[in-house]
């Protein structure tokens, strides 16, 4: 769609969108050095601070509550070498093989992920590289001793592990997760920081979660150094389930997965990159990097299509694209119009956990990914389009 402009510079490619969630983006459009215009995703919906969906390039300064609490959060895919053909043709059932993953990465926050000998072959090269890399970048990790069980778990909410179906009918593997524990006490830290020192110099603020820290101060690179840190920890904590994931599932089929693709990508965090010839540091609040060639995935909600894309490096949508089908309703609304009957409907066809844990998790709790990548077209190109028939969430 022809993005619609709102205020001086603020462009929408969202037609399912709310008042509030606008005048989010528009808040963030207003700080003094955002450049050279905000870009609201086509999954946009409110959040804290800042929509969800949003693209924000700033000038010389960051701000920590934009990125959010869950560092790198993003998706990993990869497609097999099997067919829907395999998997009918296989004796085991679903069931067994959604109570193998479950046993095989911690739905919890994991605390005790790496004491079993899968989780040790896999997860030491990873942890090696982080424990490297937080000398390498002077991280203090004091507030979270056990970082390194969590690489490797899920998490709740909307985190997710599926068996997908391709257009052609290819088994793909998908999963979305992010930094875990470790990310959201890094987020913590710096949010408090840039709020106290917007205090402190006493910087009136539409919203005090759109504190800032500007690029010549100590505190700004101390964020940075982190924040560089857990977005690589969410990129490993994805590899690290894909791996286990494979792991049973050839198992589960009796025969090792043989990876034809993997594609690993963020959708909360920040990167300098070039726009409109400047270097600015570029916030992705809930969306993919679109850059032309870029592989991105983007899911729906539990029970519907995902897709994976390719980006059309899209100028006015600052090389973005959307990171899923965006909330309609809140948990709490979600919990008061649906019920596990309704949510069984919804999932028929698909084995997934059932109770009533994943209720607001329900697709009528979120936007028709239909109209998402509607929307989109002018950001990605589809390359595929994956619809689930295993769904495993946390708790």
């Amino acid at each position: 769609m022809t993005p619609t402009i709102v205020g001086n510079n603020l462009l929408n490619w969202a037609s399912q969108i709310d008042d509030n969630t606008l005048e989010q983006a528009a808040e963030t459009a207003s700080m003094p050095f955002a450049w050279p215009h905000v870009a609201l995703m086509p999954d946009a919906h409110s959040g804290k601070g800042s929509a969800v969906g949003t693209v924000i390039p700033t000038r010389e300064a960051v701000i920590p509550a934009a990125v959010g609490v869950d560092i790198g959060c993003g998706m990993i895919a990869v497609r097999t070498q099997f067919t829907k053909e395999d998997i009918d043709g296989n004796g085991e059932t679903l069931r067994e093989l959604r109570e193998t993953i479950e046993a095989s990465i911690p739905l919890s926050p994991g605390n005790y992920n790496l004491t079993d000998s899968l989780g040790k072959w896999y997860a030491q090269p990873k942890i090696a590289e982080l424990e490297k890399l937080a000398v390498d970048y002077d991280v203090d990790l004091s507030h979270s001793p056990k970082w390194r069980e969590q690489l490797g778990s899920l998490g709740g909410g909307n985190h997710f592990i599926e068996l997908c179906l391709d257009e052609e009918d290819r088994v793909w593997l998908f999963l979305h997760s992010g930094s875990r524990g470790v990310g959201n006490k890094i987020a913590q830290k710096h949010i408090k920081v840039a709020q106290q020192l917007c205090k402190k110099w006493h910087i009136k603020l539409p919203n005090r979660d759109l504190a800032y820290l500007p690029e010549g101060i100590p505190e700004f690179w101390d964020y940075i150094r982190e924040l560089r840190w857990a977005q690589r920890f969410a990129y490993l904590n994805r590899a690290e389930m894909m791996d286990r994931f494979a792991h049973v599932f050839g198992q589960w089929i009796g025969t090792a997965v043989q990876e034809f693709e993997r594609i690993n990508c963020h959708h909360n965090y920040t990167e300098r990159e070039q726009h409109y010839g400047q270097t600015v540091w570029l916030t992705r609040k809930g969306a993919i990097s679109a850059h032309e060639g870029d592989r991105g995935v983007i899911p729906g909600s539990m029970g519907t299509r995902s897709y994976v894309v390719v980006g059309k490096g899209n100028k006015p949508g600052l090389c973005s694209a959307p990171h899923g089908a965006g909330r309609r309703f809140s948990r709490n609304e979600a919990r008061k119009r649906f019920n596990p009957e309704d949510l069984a409907k919804r999932m028929e066809g698909i084995e997934y956990r059932h109770g009533e844990e994943w209720v607001d998790e329900i697709p009528d709790a979120y936007k028709d990914i239909d109209v998402v990548m509607e929307d989109a077209k002018d950001l990605v190109e589809i390359l595929h389009e994956l619809r689930q028939i295993l769904n495993v969430k946390g708790t």
